[in-house]
């Protein structure tokens, strides 16, 4: 039976010793919006990978419209539609060729993929350029081709694999509105990897984050940051020696200590009220903090916590899906 849910139930795959996901659970509702975070290496490709019919997982189920990946992928691909990181777009066509012959392969009459591709091409912004071959085509140019491709058949579930890389911020905004636009008006399940915490903050109902093949983290993006409790306190050393003593000294001031480099956040009630206690007490130490700030929680902080590293941090890549 068809609808608009994304479910993963209990997904593994292997690579011999190596698990790039491991034993993966979610659901994504009809008509959500779901951000999937993780570092690089994390298992996040490997498991987008599976849920659009691109690779096979080793065990466990995948829906998506409540038609199962592995047993029904030709049904699947027809109701999805997918943007994924690398775009794979003829450079020698034009857009509005590309765009009717994707039309006319979903069974379009070759007049009606026509129409379709000049909705698309207007709605990506697009219209300007359609003498010009998709290989002269600017990055920021090829990637909203990419979602154009993905929008041809009015999918129902949309997966969007860093859509918005490559885009300066204009373009980034218009993607983002029309983003909401899909999900707002045509109730459009929408499935989002972003390298842009900012992204996933504006726009998705719930995020999860992986982290080496597991779920380490899931909900509302604001009961994630409310999750880390109130203000931070945040101080930067000079050495990560002075961060170190700046730990013990305070650790029993704070409801929480965390450390980045050479910046200390201390996580307490009334942060602002505390400040002066807080610089008293590294005084006494003879600690000298470089700067002080004050901050609300934000999803880059989540992220830390649940991972231990930050959101740009590179990893080793995760190998290629058979």
């Amino acid at each position: 039976m068809f609808n608009r849910e994304i479910v993963a139930e209990n997904l593994v795959k292997q690579y011999g010793d190596f698990a790039a996901v491991n034993n993966v659970s979610f659901k994504v509702n009809s008509g959500e919006i779901f951000g999937f975070l993780g570092p690089n290496g994390a298992g996040k490709s490997t498991t987008v990978s599976i849920m659009t019919t691109l690779g096979l997982p080793t065990s466990g189920k995948a829906l998506v419209g409540g038609l199962d990946v592995v047993t029904q992928a030709g049904e699947v691909r027809r109701i999805a539609g997918v943007a994924l990181q690398d775009i794979g777009l003829d450079p020698l066509m034009k857009s509005t060729e590309l765009l009717t012959i994707q039309g006319q392969m979903f069974g379009f009459s070759r007049k009606q993929a026509q129409a379709r591709a000049a909705e698309l091409l207007d709605l990506v912004k697009l219209s300007d350029f359609t003498d010009r071959r998709v290989g002269k085509y600017s990055g920021g140019m090829r990637r909203r081709l990419d979602l154009a491709m993905a929008l041809v058949h009015e999918p129902a579930i949309l997966f969007l694999d860093e859509p918005t890389t490559g885009l300066d911020p204009a373009s980034r905004r218009d993607i983002w509105h029309e983003v909401r636009r899909l999900n707002q008006q045509l109730g459009m399940t929408i499935f989002l990897t972003t390298q842009y915490l900012e992204e996933a903050d504006e726009l998705a109902d719930r995020i999860a984050i992986i982290d080496r093949g597991q779920i380490v983290a899931e909900g509302a993006p604001a009961e994630l940051k409310a999750s880390l409790g109130g203000e931070s306190i945040n101080l930067t050393f000079r050495t990560q020696e002075d961060v170190d003593s700046a730990k013990s000294a305070l650790g029993e001031m704070a409801t929480r200590l965390q450390t980045d480099r050479k910046v200390l956040r201390l996580y307490l009630n009334q942060a602002a009220a505390a400040v002066p206690a807080v610089m008293t007490r590294l005084q006494q130490h003879t600690l000298e903090p470089v700067s002080l700030t004050l901050t609300q929680p934000t999803l880059d902080d989540v992220f830390l916590q649940v991972t231990g590293q930050r959101f740009d941090v590179q990893a080793e890549p995760e190998p290629e899906v058979a």
